[in-house]
């Protein structure tokens, strides 16, 4: 027995009376009174071998919703190719882009355009880290378990993200098409190239404390991070390639028939082919019923570079920006979204409803909580974004579904896309970016309100798609 053990049962036994009046842990009478609570019944024995036996989704399939779904969709936009992120958190860039190249599709007449996730991605790492190495210079003289400093260390690299920083990569580096700087591997599988990453620079953040608490000046600790820095670009090149700094690139009409073949630098790529106006042109909005409607907030740190920008939204009531979501779609565009996809989710029929599973009934109890308490028990929140392309209409002008885009590959879903009931959309939809030309005066007058500051360990962002 461990010394330390040994006296805090000395000290127990010492204490007598004092540990037996003790409460809040399971004694044998709360046991009992556990165990007799459950019945053992014929139903339940019937249970308890197909639910150890079986996938809980399965057994909770409401057959009662399990209807013909209907694909017609009153306002759609129409899409050229379903991207595939692979086993990758990078759905945030494969959203991003897709919203910029479904509008250089329409604006060029092209058969199809795909842009380098992997080129925006390589870039987007190396902010990242230059973001946790400069922010680990900043609070060198905070302890280590200072709530800032642990959130640093725990979140130095994640391969997640926001439409801020689809904006900021592209617009610091440009675009390339995806023939210019095609897929690895480790791009399409990111979680062992992610790790070796995110082990150096906890390293590296490790000796840049103890520089500094050696009493290091800001230039030597500048140029120690610029060495890491180093030393990740290697590590990004040898697992994405190197990224190219100019490229041919052979345009095609809608019939795929070659019409031109340009030379391009990733700059002027973009400037041609992108949305220079990505992030002044778009205003981002929230649904968070855990705060107060009508205010705009910023969260601190979630951004991919120093120099970029934080996430910054308008929090909204539901219906008001499916209003905003609608007029984007009637005039032929398409959206950044992002949700909480894994609920509710029927993965085989591609439908997100409220109705696809029964677990109460599997279970014998029930699920009560609304979207503000999942959202304060961490229970939900944003974990995936699509391109928002449909809406279904009723005669009234309402919404009945609604449909996405999404990055899972072709034969994911209903062939690519996802379409999600009304009544889900208004539960585990939290993000919608709209271009500023579809959100009403009021709402952006509301923009120049001052941002409450939230900390990037809040809640609603704990868990970025």
């Amino acid at each position: 027995m461990k010394k330390q053990a040994l006296s805090f049962l000395v000290c127990c036994m010492a204490a007598g009376p004092l540990c037996a009046q003790q409460t809040g842990g399971i004694t044998p009478a709360m046991m009992q009174e556990i165990s007799a609570s459950y019945q053992s019944t014929p139903a339940d024995k019937a249970l308890r071998n197909a639910i150890g036996a079986n996938d809980i989704r399965k057994l909770a399939l409401n057959q009662d919703n399990r209807q013909a779904m209907d694909t017609y969709f009153s306002v759609k936009v129409n899409s050229k190719g379903i991207t595939d992120q692979q086993s990758s958190g990078r759905c945030w860039l494969f959203t991003g882009l897709n919203v910029m190249r479904a509008k250089a599709i329409a604006k060029y007449n092209l058969s199809s355009c795909e842009f380098s996730q992997v080129y925006s991605f390589f870039y987007d790492q190396l902010e990242k880290a230059n973001l946790f190495l400069q922010g680990v210079i900043e609070t060198a003289k905070q302890p280590m378990d200072s709530r800032q400093v642990e959130w640093l260390f725990k979140n130095p690299l994640s391969d997640g993200g926001t439409f801020t920083g689809v904006a900021d990569v592209v617009g610091k580096y440009g675009l390339v098409p995806k023939e210019a700087m095609p897929e690895t591997y480790s791009s399409e599988n990111t979680s062992r190239i992610s790790s070796l990453i995110t082990l150096k620079l906890r390293e590296e953040g490790l000796r840049l404390r103890q520089l500094a608490a050696e009493g290091k000046g800001k230039s030597q600790l500048q140029k120690e991070k610029t060495a890491t820095l180093g030393t990740v670009y290697r590590m990004l090149t040898l697992a994405f390639g190197v990224p190219p700094t100019e490229f041919d690139y052979t345009v095609r009409d809608a019939q795929g028939k070659p019409l031109a073949v340009e030379h391009h630098t990733p700059k002027s790529f973009f400037e041609k082919y992108g949305d220079p106006q990505l992030l002044g042109s778009y205003v981002m909005l929230m649904n968070d019923p855990t705060r107060e409607y009508y205010k705009v907030y910023e969260i601190d740190y979630d951004r991919h570079s120093y120099d970029g920008h934080n996430w910054r939204y308008v929090n909204l009531p539901i219906e008001e920006i499916k209003e905003m979501a609608i007029a984007s779609l009637k005039d032929s565009t398409m959206m950044y979204f992002s949700c909480d996809v894994g609920k509710c989710l029927n993965s085989e029929r591609g439908l997100l409803d409220l109705n696809n599973y029964d677990y109460g009934a599997l279970m014998g109890t029930q699920f009560t909580m609304d979207k503000k308490q999942r959202i304060q028990t961490f229970a939900s929140g944003s974990s995936h974004a699509m391109t928002l392309m449909a809406v279904d209409l009723d005669a009234n002008g309402k919404p009945k579904k609604w449909m996405v885009e999404n990055s899972w590959g072709v034969n994911s879903g209903y062939k690519g896309h996802l379409i999600m009931t009304d009544e889900w959309f208004d539960e585990y939809m939290f993000r919608l970016v709209v271009e500023t030309k579809y959100v009403p005066a009021k709402v952006q007058e509301l923009l120049k309100q001052k941002a409450i500051l939230l900390p990037a360990w809040d809640p609603m962002f704990a868990a970025e798609e």
